[in-house]
């Protein structure tokens, strides 16, 4: 007798390509639904609808890479979902919220911003180094494009938190939405963070940090985004001051591997 054959959505040796896209998906829904809480007022679920979709956005690739589910279809539908989520989304957030009251100025800043984005995904996807320059890809060439969707939302997030009472930051909305949007075309070297090395003793003390992380999430939920974002800006110069250390010494190497070859 023949044996039955088992339905099977998809293969078992595509499954793990799956996954990763889903988590994709999710997060295009959620910043494409921070869109519609916008328009209708409720900005505290905008921002968070945003927040969790960056973080789906910074779990897909790790978790593609982690079960070896990478593949060309996910890249450039993780690129695509990008331009929605973080080129679009914030952009109509922070409209809605403040830009909408500066007329036409207010929109041509949006509109500036989308196309900045979609200029840095352009570039990120025809970035590539050579095998000397590996160390390169713990850096960006300017900030990415969930970074910049979340900070021009720093405004916003400064005014819904408690630090509101004693300054208000809604004034610099437009001219920091246009800091960060050259910040994402510039070659300004920022930190990845794809390859960090944990010590083994220092798990403890990584899982620690996590979980009072989310405990503060919960508790101050936009006095700890506000503090995240600032504590970004400032890791910006650490990693211009970082990366040129790294090109010394890779500078360094490269002259000491000269003179090897030439004795």
């Amino acid at each position: 007798m023949e044996e039955k054959k088992k339905f099977k959505v998809v293969s078992v040796n595509k499954s793990r390509y799956i996954l990763p896209s889903v988590l994709t998906l999710i997060g295009v829904c959620l910043g494409i639904s921070s869109i519609k809480f916008a328009m209708d007022g409720n900005f505290t679920f905008a921002v968070l609808f945003l927040i969790v979709a960056a973080i789906l956005d910074g779990l897909d690739g790790r978790v593609a890479r982690l079960i070896k589910g990478t593949s060309d279809f996910g890249k450039e539908l993780d690129s695509l979902t990008d331009f929605v989520s973080f080129g679009i989304a914030p952009a109509f957030i922070v409209y809605f919220w403040e830009l909408n009251k500066f007329g036409k100025i207010g929109w041509l800043i949006v509109l500036f911003f989308s196309v900045c984005c979609v200029l840095r995904l352009a570039r990120f996807n025809l970035t590539k180094f050579e095998k000397n320059d590996e160390w390169k890809n713990n850096f960006f060439q300017g900030i990415p494009s969930p970074a910049g969707g979340c900070l021009i939302l720093f405004p916003l997030m400064f005014e819904l938190s408690s630090f509101s009472n004693f300054i208000n930051l809604r004034v610099i909305t437009p001219y920091f939405m246009v800091l960060v949007s050259i910040l994402l075309i510039s070659k300004v070297p920022t930190f990845s963070f794809k390859k960090i090395a944990i010590r083994r003793n220092m798990t403890i003390f990584l899982l620690l940090g996590v979980g009072l992380f989310f405990v503060s999430i919960i508790q101050f939920t936009f006095e700890t985004l506000t503090v995240c974002s600032l504590g970004y800006l400032v890791l910006v110069p650490v990693g211009i001051y970082n990366y040129k250390l790294k090109i010394k010494t890779a500078n360094q190497i490269e002259i000491e591997d000269e003179h090897q070859d030439i004795l």
